[in-house]
């Protein structure tokens, strides 16, 4: 599919109500639990509906609108009526704290807002005099509290409701014939879809501005990787304001699925699995490995023979797919491939172990599949790296997950491994239209094999940072390339391993994305804290490098009356320990504006102190690919649960 450059999200959408009238595009969960379908004709007028509204409130072509909601059919609903009339969306999720609604709102001046409940209108309003420009808050919810009522009359903030302005919308096309449909007529690729502000914490975000052309550039074959039926369900788990599950939805709309309103909580998940008998999961790492660590501590909690039996046979089937990678070409290759060695060296053994295999999953296989339900096609693993070991066993029982990657500025994918030609461990190729490339650190391209840093170009590359060309220049080369800060290497074939990250930011394998610098300098606010370095790229928590000052640690043993033979032994005593971690506990916490996935887990003491050239660059900052380099011991003993 080739799209035009007047193709909108809006559009798009449109095309779909057309084709699938009938057919649900969400579905509602109701406060019995049961789920309520909403077809695409419903969603996509209600939309309009919406989208009228705002007209009739004054909302203009490429203004800015803030969309402060969690996971919800209006959420959706809200946003095709934003994009049908040109507005351009500004999201941000519930958790978000008053810094990021301060900044955010602030930074791209809006004068109207979409807030999902009363909690949310009121941590608005509590910013009000820092958001000059905010005249509307549209509610998604319709129970509006009389006290946040009269905060927003008192701000002289006009207060509505997704309800009241679909109903006025629906007056206004009457009175407005075909008005809005031409609006959503008048869109075109380059317009600006949305500003997606990257986390930090207390530094300045910064606002990926998203086209349309973006969004559907990746909608182009992506339906041949990650393939639906009209009407089949996905779980929807992820945080919508992200651009994965953003584009997700998108992937779905397009074929005509059904988005499915769920939570990444095992007990909830696990029941919708039930009621809705999904056919697909996008979701992050950490939901996968959730269901492995569910079904490895089911069977230790029911031990014996049922224990070693699953043990066996999981055992038998990862020996056995290794073997079929190998025959079959599943492998990533950096050579070539030798399928007749290898059919020569495992035909025989792989043959005999089939009926093992199948006898495993008579017994065992089939039972946790039953789990994802008779209609479960496929997982797509996104917003973090995979691990390895999640990735070899549900390979080898037969459960189908697939793995991508993509940024935020990439809106956001760039490959995708594709459900019928799977590649073991990669992330299959670049999407078609997608130019990718491997360079060393002073830009040179290197050969297939050879890993390096991962440069992307192509028609889904953001249009730049918002109000901020200076940060825009630092990661778009002169020749148009995006410098991803990602290590990566190509096969022979054209499949993408990734294999870190250069750049600071680190991604949590749950997908949440946080800026190391702001947590190292509140930490080093303390006396005790000569300088720190977070550490968790790909890890389920946060650690920590502690440098200590000594002086200052013999000062708090001398004034304690803390004993000590040497210096190694006082900081490996309890006193010491438990200082630090109460340092580290009061500074990275809620009150400071840390959000719980940013607070410290585990930390080592360090006394080595930091050199140029060693650790530090010569503007004295520090190089992360070093200290993993130095401290490999140390850090992999904070993460030892991971492995």
């Amino acid at each position: 599919m080739v799209f035009e450059e007047n193709y909108t999200v809006a559009k798009m959408i449109k095309n779909s109500a057309e084709k699938w009238p009938e057919i649900p595009a969400q579905y509602r969960r109701l406060k019995n639990g049961d789920f309520e379908p909403i077809t695409y004709r419903t969603m996509y007028q209600t939309g309009l509906d919406f989208g009228a509204g705002l007209l009739d409130l004054g909302l203009k072509r490429t203004e800015p609108i803030g969309l402060i909601s969690d996971n919800c059919p209006e959420w959706q609903q809200a946003d095709i009526g934003v994009i049908s009339i040109g507005a351009v969306d500004v999201p941000r999720g519930c958790d978000a704290t008053l810094i990021d609604l301060e900044q955010i709102l602030a930074i791209t001046e809006c004068k109207f807002c979409i807030a999902q409940n009363n909690s949310q209108v009121k941590k608005i309003m509590s910013l009000k005099e820092k958001l000059p420009a905010l005249k509307i808050i549209i509610a998604l919810e319709d129970d509006i509290k009389d006290e946040v009522r009269d905060a927003c009359k008192s701000g002289e903030v006009e207060l509505y409701t997704f309800t009241q302005l679909v109903n006025s919308g629906k007056k206004w096309r009457v009175e407005h014939k075909d008005e809005i449909e031409a609006e959503v007529e008048k869109g075109t690729g380059e317009d600006l879809a949305t500003i997606i502000f990257t986390s930090g914490t207390t530094g300045t975000p910064k606002g990926v501005m998203l086209t349309h052309k973006n969004f559907l550039a990746q909608l182009d074959e992506i339906p041949e990787r990650i393939y639906i039926n009209p009407g089949d369900r996905a779980l929807s788990v992820l945080p919508v304001w992200h651009v994965f599950e953003r584009e997700v939805e998108y992937v779905i709309l397009i074929q005509g699925g059904a988005i499915c309103y769920s939570k990444p909580i095992g007990s909830i998940l696990l029941a919708d699995f039930k009621k809705l008998n999904p056919h697909l999961l996008p979701a992050v790492p950490r939901v996968f490995e959730a269901v492995y660590d569910g079904v490895t501590k089911k069977m230790r909690k029911t031990g014996g023979l049922v224990l070693k039996l699953f043990n066996f046979f999981v055992g038998v089937a990862k020996i056995h797919k290794a073997m079929q990678r190998k025959m079959f070409n599943q492998n990533p290759c950096f050579t070539a491939y030798r399928p007749v060695l290898w059919w020569i060296l495992f035909i025989l053994p792989w043959s005999l172990m089939w009926p093992l295999y199948w006898l495993g999953d008579l017994l065992i296989f089939r039972k946790i599949k039953v789990m994802l339900g008779s209609n479960f096609r496929v997982g797509i693993a996104g917003g973090g790296a995979y691990p390895k070991n999640i990735d070899e066993f549900f390979w080898a029982i037969g459960v189908e997950i697939v793995e991508g990657y993509g940024l935020t500025e990439t809106a956001p994918i760039v490959a995708v491994r594709p459900i019928a030609a799977p590649i073991y461990r990669t992330i299959g190729s670049p999407i078609r239209g997608v130019q990718a490339r491997i360079v060393d650190m002073d830009g040179y391209v290197l050969e297939r094999g050879q890993q390096g840093i991962l440069q992307i170009k192509g028609p889904t590359v953001m249009k730049g940072y918002y109000k901020r060309p200076d940060l825009t220049e630092k990661v778009m080369t002169v020749d148009g390339w995006l410098d991803t800060g990602d290590l990566a290497v190509f096969t022979i074939h054209n499949e993408l391993q990734i294999k870190g990250r250069i750049k600071d930011t680190i991604v949590l394998r749950g997908g949440e994305n946080l800026e190391p610098l702001p947590i190292e300098m509140k930490l080093s606010e303390s006396r005790f804290i000569k300088q720190a370095v977070v550490l968790g790229q790909d890890k389920r928590y946060l650690a920590a490098l502690i440098l200590v000052d000594e002086d200052e640690i013999k000062n708090y043993a001398a004034e304690n009356g803390i004993q000590y033979d040497t210096y190694e032994n006082l900081l490996a005593s309890n006193g010491i320990q438990s200082l630090y971690e109460g340092e580290i506990a009061n500074l990275i916490s809620s009150k400071n504006g840390f959000k719980m996935f940013e607070r410290i887990n585990k930390f080592t003491l360090i006394t080595k102190p930091f050199e140029v050239g060693v650790e530090l660059s010569a503007k004295q900052e520090i190089m992360r690919f070093r200290i993993n380099e130095i401290y490999k011991k140390e850090i992999e003993a904070m993460f030892v649960e991971e492995d």
